[in-house]
Parts: structure tokens; sequence; C-alpha cells
């Protein structure tokens, strides 16, 4: 089983850091004005990882696919 980055959209703040870090992963949905995941299970695991480590809401995770 594999797993799949997720952001808990209700705690994303729309700092953009996760899509300057990842931007083949994350993109912002300007009508929220949220980051939102356009890659959920492919993509640089290390820069996902790095992605979440800078979240300053914490709102990026790791969920089995």
């Amino acid at each position: 089983m594999g797993k799949k980055v997720v952001i808990d959209r209700a705690e994303c703040v729309g700092c953009e850091s996760c899509v300057e870090l990842c931007p083949e992963v994350f993109e912002m949905d300007e009508k929220n004005e949220k980051a939102k995941v356009v890659l959920p299970e492919g993509g640089d695991e290390g820069c996902i990882e790095e992605a979440i480590a800078n979240c300053p809401s914490d709102c990026i995770s790791w969920e089995d696919a």
C-alpha cells in the first residue's frame, strides 16, 4: 500500500511555501486562496518532505493511499 500527500485546507493559510518548494505537486487555488495537491501520489518525496517541514500551519501530511 502506498501513501499520498494531502492538505487540510481548513488549516491552510495560503502562504504558498509548498507551491514554491514543490510546484509539480502543489498549486494555489486562487478562488479560495489555499494550496491544493495536484499530484497526490507522485513527485519527489524529498521535496514533499521539505514542504511538510516548512508549512507554517502544519496542514500537509502523508496518508495511506
